[in-house]
């Protein structure tokens, strides 16, 4: 009877060891993630490892790809619905949803996006973006371009055209003029009837040899430039460019250049519509 009292003793005593950390246990090492945000645990893809991570000074320049209608309407990693014609990116490690500042280093221009997906896995590649965003930033035709990725607080952080450390822009017939491939073409505004146009000014005779815009705006922020371009760029070939007036440094957006004064008319009622009341025609 006694060393049956023994024995029970030695289990009791096995089980309590146990229960109070006698064991090994398993513990993060990383503090949780913000609510809503996504990390995740290391992963392997093509044999290689990535191990997501919260990092608020990201800052790296890499290869840009994008990626469109091959994935649109599909779930993103971090279980929303790709739009590629949204503003958002796939990042590798970066935390779900986050933001970047992505700048394309051939041309200087600069762009938010939010990170809500992985990837890209092919090659050394940095960030693939969204078609809208390839757009934007001027690289879609081409495919890649090089670029730097820098982690930002959220959609409403600066954008800019160029840090000191960055190579220069390749050589362009147009400096300062960033062009813009376009989601839709001019076919279906050229379709409005006539009625609707008549309430606008007449586009005034084209001189001979200059080509036709409708200027949108000129602004003294960049920020407020590139948001005004995103909200206009369906309507056509859009650019921004930088220039000076009076000694202010302002960024002009303009869309063009218009081959006919029905199209250019046509072109400047939808502006308007979309509130850009100081919106007309010039010829440069």
């Amino acid at each position: 009877m006694k060393s049956y009292r023994v024995l029970i003793f030695i289990v009791l005593s096995a089980l309590l060891s146990a229960c109070t950390g006698g064991g090994p246990q398993m513990q993060s090492s990383a503090p949780p993630a913000p609510p809503g945000v996504k990390i995740g645990e290391p992963y392997k893809v093509a044999g290689k490892w990535y191990t997501p991570k919260e990092d608020p000074t990201y800052n790296e320049v890499g290869i840009a790809s994008w990626y469109g209608a091959d994935f649109h309407a599909k779930r993103t990693a971090n279980g929303e619905v790709y739009d590629m014609n949204k503003l958002t990116a796939a990042h590798t490690t970066l935390p779900m949803p986050s933001w970047v500042r992505v700048t394309n280093l051939e041309n200087n221009r600069s762009l938010i996006l939010r990170v809500n997906d992985r990837g890209p896995f092919v090659g050394n590649r940095l960030i693939d973006v969204s078609r809208r965003g390839a757009q934007l930033l001027g690289f879609e035709k081409r495919g890649t371009t090089r670029v730097r990725v820098e982690a930002v607080s959220g959609p409403d952080a600066p954008v800019q055209i160029a840090r000191s450390d960055d190579p220069p822009p390749l050589p362009k017939q147009e400096v300062g003029r960033v062009a813009v491939e376009t989601l839709e073409v001019l076919e279906p505004i050229q379709q409005e009837a006539p009625t609707q146009i008549a309430s606008l000014a007449p586009v005034p005779a084209q001189p001979q040899g200059d080509e036709m815009y409708v200027q949108v705006g000129a602004y003294s922020q960049i920020g407020s430039a590139s948001r005004v371009m995103a909200a206009v760029s369906h309507l056509g070939d859009t650019g921004m460019e930088s220039i000076t007036v009076n000694g202010r440094k302002l960024y002009r957006i303009r869309i063009g250049p218009m081959f006919t004064s029905t199209t250019a008319n046509a072109a400047l009622q939808q502006v308007i519509k979309l509130g850009h009341n100081t919106a007309k025609v010039i010829f440069d």
